[in-house]
């Protein structure tokens, strides 16, 4: 038996359907959207990561845990929240998987976990912990949670943790962060772009390194998961070309739009982000703003990221980002995010 903890999220979704396709006992950990997981043949299980009881009952019986469910806030004053689910609920997380006898724990935490600096060389699997007052909220959460996982393995947990950069790609139903922006510029309601970029990975290359670190990975390794750096305006051109609405013709000054950032939050909550893409039940009252302090700091990262040590341990080998792209756009359209 496989658990899967953040089951209908879009790392989640991609990945339970990559385990039954390889004939995988799946369980599915869900919390209150299921539409990632509907349909499927899983077992699911409601579940609260700040429920110790919760998760002994939905790790009953496994052989392997994958840790999926988190939290992701860029807004300020998150850290709360972001202590409670990423770094408590990790913490619930280890203390189950010792207390049901599972034998492999795999948690996906993210890049933003290490530190990026030096810039003068690729960020690798070398890097310190992004722990410290320094490094945004959510690099915190992520750094302490890996610190939960490592406390396991001390323990007797095997352990394999997971560093992937940004993700996107099909069955985004909630959708991601990352989702919610190519939908933005998809729909031209994105009127300025800025300077930098990210990494991105398909989030079916994420699975598949995934499932491949729980079957042959050492415990105690850790692998980063990317995929290929490019910048916003390349890839607000390609959604364009995908698309056929225009990009935006206007670049934002990395300088100018890290003085701005403070107010992006306030103008949020007159934007609507949601359920303006077509969301069977979506709300407009998610409101949460594509640029703030904390995405400009990861837009500025190393753009050099290496999945080297995933070639060589899990065969680890992203496709190229446009293909993510068309497959993504393709997938929203066919399920009433975007008019055709």
């Amino acid at each position: 038996m496989i658990v899967v903890t953040g089951a209908a999220g879009l790392v989640g979704g991609n990945l339970v359907r990559a385990l039954l396709a390889q004939g995988q006992a799946v369980r599915a950990v869900v919390h209150r959207d299921r539409r990632a997981v509907g349909g499927l043949d899983v077992e699911q299980v409601e579940a609260e990561l700040l429920s110790p009881n919760d998760l002994k009952r939905a790790f009953a019986g496994a052989e392997i845990v994958y840790h999926l469910a988190g939290l992701i806030s860029l807004i300020p004053g998150g850290w709360p929240d972001l202590e409670r689910v990423n770094v408590l609920g990790t913490r619930n997380v280890v203390e189950a998987c010792l207390s049901c006898g599972v034998r492999r724990l795999v948690y996906c935490s993210s890049i933003q976990a290490l530190q990026s600096e030096p810039a003068g060389r690729p960020v690798d699997e070398s890097r310190p912990l992004a722990d410290g007052p320094s490094f945004p909220a959510y690099d915190r959460s992520k750094a302490r949670a890996e610190k939960e996982v490592l406390a396991g393995l001390q323990r007797g947990l095997e352990t394999v943790i997971l560093n992937p950069t940004a993700v996107v790609g099909p069955f985004d139903y909630k959708p991601s962060y990352f989702g919610r922006a190519v939908l933005m510029l998809a729909r031209g309601r994105i009127p300025a772009l800025v300077g930098g970029g990210f990494d991105w990975v398909d989030a079916r290359d994420l699975a598949c390194g995934a499932i491949q670190a729980g079957l042959k990975s050492p415990g105690g390794e850790r692998y980063i998961l990317s995929g290929h750096w490019h910048a916003v305006r390349e890839v607000a051109a390609m959604v364009a070309a995908l698309s056929g609405r225009p990009a935006p013709r206007l670049v934002v000054p990395m300088g100018l739009a890290w003085l701005a950032a403070p107010l992006m939050p306030l103008l949020a909550r007159f934007t609507p982000l949601s359920g303006d893409f077509g969301m069977t039940g979506g709300k407009a009252g998610r409101r949460e703003p594509i640029y703030t302090r904390d995405t400009l700091h990861w837009l500025r990262s190393n753009p050099q990221v290496s999945y080297a040590h995933a070639v060589r341990d899990l065969e680890y080998h992203p496709r190229p980002f446009q293909e993510t792209l068309a497959d993504t756009l393709a997938w929203f359209k066919e399920n009433g995010y975007l008019t055709p």
